[in-house]
């Protein structure tokens, strides 16, 4: 009999590790790390017309309304029927819980809990290179700017808005018994929990624990 296939979603405001803590599971459990910003950025640049309508509020600084990603995931889940995934960035909101339901059960919800203090000064010191949008950029050598929403004021805008909206999702997936939280500073020391749980569901494709 086939082992069933493993549906996970992480759930952590701006600046809480997520991207480090998904790549780690990635890489250590084989499964596929769904990033919905990704996805956006790629419609976006292949001109997709769900591309173009999110563009449309993303150019207003507004954000993407929920049947726009929605629509973009959905499609996305569909090509990988048949593989483990880990969810990053979506369900942002009920609604978008609500529609991933209808497809597919989720096994495993991490939501990581880290203070506000400690997540407003790594978001005040991100610095971006504005094409790529990474950190530091040693690859072509331009400057790196503070993004306009990364300024302390808005930092702590966007993480009471984010704990508003994640509030009914955390429930949601707590009511069904499925959400792990957890709480700490650092992503290191974070990491060995999260490398634990999911070692319970599913075999490491890496025997030891890679950091």
């Amino acid at each position: 009999m086939a082992s069933k296939l493993l549906r996970a979603v992480i759930l952590g405001p701006p600046g809480s590790g997520k991207g480090t803590v998904c790549q780690r599971i990635a890489q250590n459990f084989g499964l596929q790390h769904l990033s919905s910003g990704h996805f956006l950025r790629e419609n976006i640049k292949a001109n997709t017309e769900v591309g173009e309508m999110a563009k449309q509020y993303i150019e207003k600084s507004l954000l993407v309304p929920d049947h726009v990603i929605t629509r973009l995931m959905m499609s996305e889940l569909e090509n990988r029927r048949g593989q483990h995934w880990l969810l990053d960035g979506f369900p942002r909101t009920l609604g978008q819980a609500e529609a991933l339901d209808k497809i597919c059960e989720v096994d495993l919800v991490i939501s990581l809990n880290i203070p506000f203090e400690t997540l407003k000064d790594r978001l005040s010191r991100r610095w971006i290179h504005p094409p790529s949008g990474r950190g530091i950029d040693d690859v072509t050598g331009e400057p790196l700017v503070q993004q306009e929403d990364d300024k302390p004021e808005a930092v702590a805008a966007r993480l009471r808005q984010y704990k508003d909206v994640a509030k009914p999702v955390i429930e949601l997936y707590k009511s069904r018994g499925v959400l792990h939280q957890f709480s700490g500073t650092e992503t290191n020391k974070i990491w060995p929990y999260v490398y634990t749980l999911f070692s319970n569901k599913i075999t490491p494709i890496q025997s030891k624990e890679a950091y």
